[in-house]
């Protein structure tokens, strides 16, 4: 089967990988320059970096795919665990707190800040581990085109349990167990990394604490934009064409025919029931403007699904109307600042987190649509871990500033030189970090800056409102209640990415892959797919 993906970030190469180590004809669309979308890189005078995802969570997930791209992680990768996991620094509180890599130094530190906090983060910890693994055994491998995964004895003897976390935020679930508010934003902040807030997300994401405070942050050497080159290494050694300056303009479809379910080689193509059309290709231009067409017989986007429903179907051939979209929530934004700094900041951790002290108020100007200030922000430093992404003796920073998705806030530039609002943001956050880690000197020793605002998410990545992650996972944007990967009218168009389920971040997107694969093969399991292939491959064989 001939198949196309448009949209060269993780999840479309993950996509084109598994698709052609299933034996299909695969073409992949990238209108950028480079691979990777969010997941991507620049460098400036020996400083290099990510310019997107830069936590390594979930590690299930990525040696599941690895696996199923017959090589192994341990092949392709190497993962050091950053000392410590990452940092805490509260507004109010002179002393930061540091979250181990070990799970009882975290208890300890947990009971030093209130008693009886450690024997109840145990607990804690436990129902996190078992809703986690609920989630990859029933939720997160499934694209919902069966009820029976849902319906099985197992699911349905948890019902008491996991009604109330489904109706239950993770806010008021965490403050029934915790006072200090301090422990509260610890165990509230992980639905940040699912473009929400903690008041709006459902409880059962209480899950994402068994990963970081239980040993289960990592970091691949040489960064994400390595872990990118792996992941397209191997579809390419797959067989995948990828081709980077290749911008997709238009779906194109033909009348559904007799057999609007048959491939030309014969096999079954996915689709809905009563289709409107069936996919025949995608047009696109390459660096010159020449008009391009690649045949199809199957379309799979792994660009933002409202880019595509509004920029490249036709009108009537769109599942969503505008007013779906205008009642979505379509996240966070962000400002980010990329700094190159002179000397070492040992004051910071590979990752540290800086929380305001009214968080209710930070997340509150975020949903009314007005910048926070004073923010929370985050800052990676992964020069404390890797000596390849700054010049001997400096430091690289990557500070995050969540703001509201809304372009018009602007865009970055380099050395001070981006929209008026994206500058102030970057350095009224490069100030609270100088001032919470004591690092007084810090503005005065950058000496590379290029900012990133939600008006480059919206032009760059075609990002619904200029969000920064995907879509918030509230309850009505989460599980078989967020966007599926079949298209409702167009036989053969398929969808992956973090749009799409089961969400946003790298490990959702690898799964979104799979979940496109299940489909191709009519597998409505809820279960990972068999690896089954070749041995693993040496890391010199795939550029590691």
């Amino acid at each position: 089967m001939k198949v196309v993906v448009v949209g060269g970030g993780i999840a479309g190469l993950a996509t084109a990988g598994l698709l052609a180590r299933d034996g299909h004809e695969v073409e992949l669309l990238e209108r950028h320059g480079r691979l990777g979308g969010r997941a991507g890189s620049w460098e400036q005078d020996g400083f290099r970096f990510d310019t997107g995802p830069s936590w390594y969570l979930m590690p299930e997930v990525f040696d599941h795919f690895f696996a199923l791209m017959g090589t192994s992680t341990a092949a392709v990768l190497d993962l050091v665990a950053p000392d410590p996991a990452y940092r805490v620094f509260f507004e109010g509180h002179a002393a930061p707190f540091d979250v181990d890599q070990d799970r009882a130094a975290n208890v300890a530190a947990f009971e030093t800040v209130e008693q009886g906090a450690g024997a109840r983060l145990e607990a804690y910890l436990d129902a996190s581990h078992e809703a986690y693994d609920l989630a990859l055994e029933r939720f997160l491998y499934t694209s919902f085109s069966s009820w029976r995964p849902l319906v099985d004895r197992g699911v349905v003897a948890r019902l008491p349990q996991l009604a109330p976390l489904l109706t239950r935020s993770l806010e008021s679930h965490v403050a029934r167990r915790f006072d200090d508010v301090r422990l509260r934003q610890v165990l509230g902040y992980p639905a940040v990394f699912l473009g929400s807030s903690p008041e709006r997300t459902p409880a059962l994401y209480h899950l994402m604490s068994s990963l970081d405070l239980d040993g289960g942050v990592r970091y691949p050497l040489g960064g994400f934009a390595h872990l990118v080159d792996v992941v397209a290494r191997l579809a390419a050694d797959a067989g995948a064409t990828l081709r980077t300056g290749a911008r997709a303009t238009a779906i194109t479809t033909s009348a559904v025919g007799a057999r609007p379910g048959v491939a030309r080689n014969g096999s079954p193509v996915p689709g809905p029931r009563h289709p409107r059309a069936r996919v025949t290709g995608v047009r696109w231009v390459d660096d010159d403007g020449a008009p391009q067409h690649a045949d199809a017989d199957v379309v799979v986007s792994a660009v933002d699904l409202h880019h595509l429903e509004q920029d490249l179907l036709d009108d009537d051939l769109r599942g969503r109307s505008a007013r779906w979209w205008d009642r979505r929530d379509p996240g966070p934004g962000g400002v980010l600042a990329m700094l190159g700094v002179q000397g070492r900041v040992p004051e910071l951790a590979h990752h540290s987190l800086f929380f305001t002290r009214d968080w209710g108020e930070n997340f509150g100007a975020i949903r009314s649509g007005r910048v926070p200030d004073p923010a929370s922000a985050y800052v990676c430093a992964p020069s404390r871990t890797d000596p390849t992404v700054a010049p001997d003796g400096d430091e690289n920073l990557f500070v995050l500033v969540p703001v509201p998705a809304d372009p018009t806030i602007g865009r970055g530039g380099i050395d001070g030189a981006g929209d008026p609002v994206v500058e102030q943001v970057a350095d009224a956050a490069i100030d609270q970090v100088a001032s919470s880690a004591g690092v007084a000197d810090l503005a005065d020793r950058v000496v590379v800056r290029r900012t990133v605002g939600p008006g480059d998410f919206a032009a760059d990545l075609s990002s619904l409102s200029g969000g920064m992650l995907g879509p918030a996972h509230t309850l009505r944007q989460s599980a078989m209640f967020r966007a599926g990967n079949l298209s409702s009218r167009v036989q053969g168009l398929l969808h992956a990415g973090g749009t799409t389920i089961p969400g946003v971040g790298l490990p959702m997107c690898l799964i979104s892959a799979e979940l496109v694969v299940k489909r191709l093969r009519g597998d409505d399991s809820a279960h990972p797919l068999q690896a089954t292939g070749s041995p693993a491959r040496d890391r010199d064989a795939v550029g590691g």
